[in-house]
């Protein structure tokens, strides 16, 4: 079916123990990221939304109890003047992940079809032809065993407004606030085009799209975090490996420790 964002704007407040509820799904995380390492899985997780959605939040949450060796979060910004001068997807192939990582990008390659088509900064040609690249490019990842999670995180302007507002007035966050988010605002209809387009056309059985209802902050976050450890326990095995017997000779010698003790 047709992914429609006015069906996640309701913003319902969160009605369980937020703090219990994250602590689990994070404990839950923390153990798969140990299957996640055994079992020498990839996972790319893209994350795109409006400005001021909550992505980096969500983000936050997702890796607080995440081993820092094995993940890596790349905040996807302007491409530089080396990089516009290669394909669009080049700067993004050395920040896929290898085998045991799970890699997280804060806005992605999704940049050809949304603000690059909306402000400009490609051709018409160029952004057209980005659907089919981009499908390709998530299609030959899934071929070497990487597990792609996409999620959108969507916002209502008047929330947008809000949450900008609310950063304006506390110094600690002030600085979060850009002149791109008031230029980003001003378009907000062709954005809203370029976003059901970028549905229509790449959402794949391969790569799927999940929009998260981002108009309650901690129902956002929870919302996120299960579609992630939903996604991954399906994606990973669920059995623990064998310990290398070479190991638990080495236990047994060193420690007394056996397998009976």
């Amino acid at each position: 079916m047709a992914i429609d964002l006015s069906d996640y704007e309701s913003g319902t407040k969160y009605d369980g123990d937020y703090d219990a509820d994250l602590k689990e799904l994070q404990d839950r995380l923390a153990a798969l990221q140990s299957l996640h390492i055994l079992h020498k899985a990839r996972t790319l997780i893209v994350v795109e939304g409006w400005d001021a959605a909550g992505k980096g939040g969500a983000i936050k949450r997702l890796t607080a109890t995440l081993d820092p060796r094995y993940y890596q979060v790349y905040s996807i910004s302007a491409p530089s003047a080396e990089e516009k001068d290669k394909h669009f997807l080049w700067r993004f192939w050395n920040k896929l992940p290898g085998a045991q990582e799970v890699h997280i990008w804060d806005r992605s390659h999704y940049g050809r079809v949304l603000v690059e088509r909306v402000e400009g900064f490609c051709s018409e040609a160029e952004w057209r032809r980005g659907y089919d690249e981009i499908n390709e490019f998530e299609s030959r990842q899934g071929e070497i065993g990487t597990k792609i999670i996409k999620l959108f995180l969507h916002v209502t302007p008047e929330t947008q407004d809000k949450v900008l507002t609310e950063r304006l007035v506390d110094p600690a966050k002030r600085w979060k606030v850009t002149a791109e988010d008031f230029r980003n605002r001003e378009k907000h209809e062709e954005y809203l085009d370029a976003i059901k387009d970028m549905f229509k056309r790449t959402d794949t059985h391969w790569a799927p799209w999940t929009v998260i209802d981002g108009n309650n902050q901690k129902a956002a976050r929870i919302a996120f975090l299960k579609h992630v450890v939903k996604e991954m326990k399906a994606s990973v095995p669920q059995d623990f490996p064998e310990v290398d017997p070479e190991i638990m000779t080495m236990a047994e010698k060193s420690l007394g420790y056996s397998p009976q003790n």
